[in-house]
């Protein structure tokens, strides 16, 4: 008996899975392969990434379908970002539009799936229309909102401007485009209120956020029993071209950092992520920080295995951050701020350590350092509730479900006609 067909619409090209999006697609894809649906992956792609990736792409989908991605030249991609500012859409989304994409996503609507699925608010503007039945879209986040922290973190008049005009389109082209949808996945119940709220969406649903046990547990490790009194290891991970990060690192370097160093001053922190900012390296430099930058790595579970502390300083983000998980599920205690755990069904001082202030959180850092097996006892107490309810597998069965009642022909959709969304830009 032939498969379901499943279109999957990702706006950008899942490999390397080096940051919290990719982290969750892939997964979620990875666990669905060879069940219920047939999968068509469409992406972008540069020329030589379905073959450089093509173990990896055999390993989420049945096809792989792209349309050819921009040049990354910085000169040219300079001048993309600044003409996406003057779009009338949110920027991020303009740089993800492509006439080659609606092109090839019309030429496979045609041939009638019976689920398709775009990855990120984002892809919705790669549709010509949504079809009438079996339209799902894959929130990972609320993504105005994360603009409008982006305006009250920064102090620069200007860039505030910026990102509050950037809050502005992208809820704006939130409100038009999520209805659109026959089912509206979110990662968080807060995430769905808002949906809900917000822009009047129908067919919503949750999934919980998963994490490989498997892969990051395989290395997994007792925290240290022993901190040298003077210092103390810890790690942040995530893609530092990504501005929210970015800002955290800033807000650590600045304002909570100092207070560790003085209690501890050998202590030091490992940021793990690809891109880091030139100028957030040489400040790092410059102040004779004991810090090291990585860049991209392959693994990041040999830099939290070896960290005594996992932390997460976030002032700015939306849905659900996967570091967090990936951390608890190598047994590292973790400390976070009310953000950086947002959406999370975990427990403030049961689970993690939550500081929303840099006294705060450098009070928490210092109070674990000086007594690691509080530390222990909180990681192995967190490693245990996840394991049992927030495993991958599981997640991925949860949005399949979802799909296949998203392809039920005999369920009655919330609209009869295909929804026009082109735009001219």
């Amino acid at each position: 008996m032939a498969r379901s067909r499943l279109v999957f619409v990702s706006p950008q090209f899942l490999f390397p899975a080096d940051a919290g999006g990719k982290i969750r697609t892939t997964g979620i894809l990875r666990g669905m392969k060879g069940g219920y649906f047939d999968i068509t992956l469409i992406s972008p792609a540069m020329e030589d990434q379905p073959r450089l990736f093509a173990c990896e792409l055999g390993e989420i989908c049945d096809r792989f379908l792209f349309w050819r991605a921009p040049r990354r030249g910085k000169l040219a991609g300079a001048v993309r970002r600044v003409a996406a500012l003057a779009s009338r859409l949110p920027a991020s989304v303009a740089l993800d539009r492509s006439r080659a994409a609606m092109a090839l996503i019309a030429d496979v609507l045609a041939t009638h799936p019976d689920v398709v699925v775009a990855d990120f608010v984002h892809a919705a503007v790669l549709f010509d229309c949504v079809p009438p039945r079996g339209s799902v879209v894959f929130t990972h986040n609320v993504e105005a909102e994360i603009f409008g922290r982006h305006a009250q973190a920064v102090s620069n008049p200007l860039a505030r401007a910026i990102w509050h005009a950037q809050r502005r389109k992208m809820a704006e082209f939130e409100a038009r485009r999520l209805p659109a949808f026959a089912k509206v996945i979110a990662v968080s119940e807060r995430d769905l209120g808002f949906f809900l709220e917000t822009y009047g969406v129908r067919g919503a649903e949750t999934i919980p956020t998963g994490v490989d046990f498997d892969y990051f547990g395989a290395l997994a490790s007792p925290p240290s029993a022993a901190i040298a009194p003077r210092g103390g290891e810890l790690v942040f991970t995530g893609s530092m071209d990504w501005p929210a990060n970015i800002d955290a690192m800033q807000y650590c370097m600045n304002e909570i950092w100092p207070l560790i160093a003085v209690v501890r001053p050998e202590a030091r922190l490992t940021v793990v992520g690809r891109d880091p900012p030139s100028g957030l390296m040489e400040k790092a430099r410059a102040r004779r920080l004991n810090w090291r930058f990585t860049g991209f790595v392959d693994d990041v579970r040999p830099f939290i295995r070896d960290a005594d502390l996992y932390v997460v300083p976030l002032r700015v983000g939306g849905g659900t951050r996967i570091k967090i998980y990936e951390a608890m599920a190598m047994r590292r205690p973790v400390v976070s701020t009310s953000i950086g755990v947002e959406g999370l069904p975990i427990e403030a001082g049961n689970h993690y350590r939550r500081a929303d202030t840099a006294d705060a959180f450098a009070d928490e850092v210092l109070r674990l350092l000086a007594a690691p097996a509080q530390g222990a006892e909180m990681a192995e107490t967190v490693y245990d509730f996840i394991l049992k309810r927030y495993s991958i597998r599981r997640v991925a069965r949860t949005f399949e479900d979802i799909c296949k009642r998203a392809a039920d022909p005999t369920a009655a959709p919330d609209f009869m006609q295909p929804h026009p969304l082109a735009m001219v830009v």
